[in-house]
């Protein structure tokens, strides 16, 4: 085995938690059938890697493995039968395991063109929270143009996207964060109210700030904040749950389901756009188009050296993440 054909990853060797990562040399993977190996620049670090690394994810990957999920880069090589992709062309992607390497293998179908004019840090940072934020608005939550939207965790990635879109869409969004940093990213990507959770009665503070009720609720936290933000819904209002960032999974009264004729309905990214497979083209190509325009970007809170990449997921681990973190890895 010759250096050429080593790279450096992120291997976990052990589930456990971000001071379990460590940097090590390994093999440089071969793309098979219907894949591409993709020379990564920058990648970035999203809350489910905390839980694969820590093996407490909903698929779990018998370790060692290499970390990462999200990233953009440059094809440096193309499997057999790959048409839509060459060597060269700029893309970006995500996928369970892998990312956090100088080099990572990917299906074909699991990558994007970057578009002309998009930088590989708007790029890496874009594809998972914007097409989950995207797809729970346009497609579950049926959000409209004129409709008061409340987003949970808008400090986030994919709340920041949900915040950014939401408005972008028409709606007024109300962002609810746990400091004012987050209220103040959230605000600079179109959010019109500002509610700071944390220490407060968020019930209270929603009837204040929408007396007449939300129309869409997206919720990527779960725990205490779902039910007061699920009482803040008019008739017929639609709460879509992301996920539980939170670490807690709440129980909600199915009794306010029943008095107030409203709809909750769940969004879980790769059961979902295999289901809705048209849908979910459909949604990607407006949603790359608004990235081509300029119109839509992730929200870059952080960005971290390769060498750094524990304290990269240790940041997000510990909730202080706002928006993307990004890890330059080229």
């Amino acid at each position: 085995m010759t250096d050429a054909e080593l790279m450096r990853a992120a291997v976990c060797a052990s589930y456990g938690g971000p001071e379990s990562i460590t940097i090590e040399q390994v093999e440089v993977p071969l793309p098979g059938p219907g894949e591409v190996r993709v020379a990564v620049n920058v990648a970035a670090v999203n809350f489910p890697d905390v839980l694969v690394a820590a093996g407490e994810y909903q698929i779990k990957v018998p370790p060692p493995f290499v970390l990462g999920s999200e990233f953009a880069g440059v094809a440096s090589a193309v499997g057999d039968g790959v048409t839509t992709l060459a060597t060269g062309d700029a893309v970006f992607g995500s996928c369970l395991v892998g990312a956090f390497a100088e080099q990572v293998v990917v299906a074909a179908s699991g990558l994007t063109k970057v578009p002309d004019g998009v930088t590989t840090d708007v790029a890496a940072g874009f594809g998972v929270a914007h097409r989950t934020a995207y797809h729970s608005l346009r497609s579950v939550g049926r959000l409209a143009p004129g409709e008061e939207l409340v987003v949970l965790g808008a400090g986030g990635g994919v709340g920041l996207a949900a915040v950014q879109l939401g408005a972008l869409m028409g709606a007024t969004v109300t962002a609810v964060a746990s400091t004012p940093d987050k209220l103040a990213a959230a605000k600079s990507c179109g959010a019109s109210r500002l509610i700071e959770h944390r220490g407060a009665d968020l019930r209270a503070m929603l009837k204040e700030q929408l007396p007449a009720g939300s129309d869409v609720v997206i919720d990527p936290v779960g725990g205490a904040l779902s039910e007061p933000a699920l009482r803040s819904l008019r008739r017929d209002g639609r709460f879509v749950v992301v996920g539980f960032a939170s670490g807690e999974i709440p129980r909600i009264p199915l009794n306010l389901v029943l008095l107030k004729g409203i709809e909750i309905l769940g969004f879980e990214f790769r059961g979902w756009v295999v289901a809705k497979a048209d849908e979910a083209a459909r949604n990607d190509a407006e949603l790359l188009a608004m990235l081509a325009d300029g119109k839509v970007a992730p929200y870059v809170g952080a960005r971290f050296a390769f060498d750094e990449v524990v304290a990269a997921v240790r940041h997000v681990a510990d909730g202080k993440a706002i928006g993307k973190v990004l890890l330059d890895v080229s």
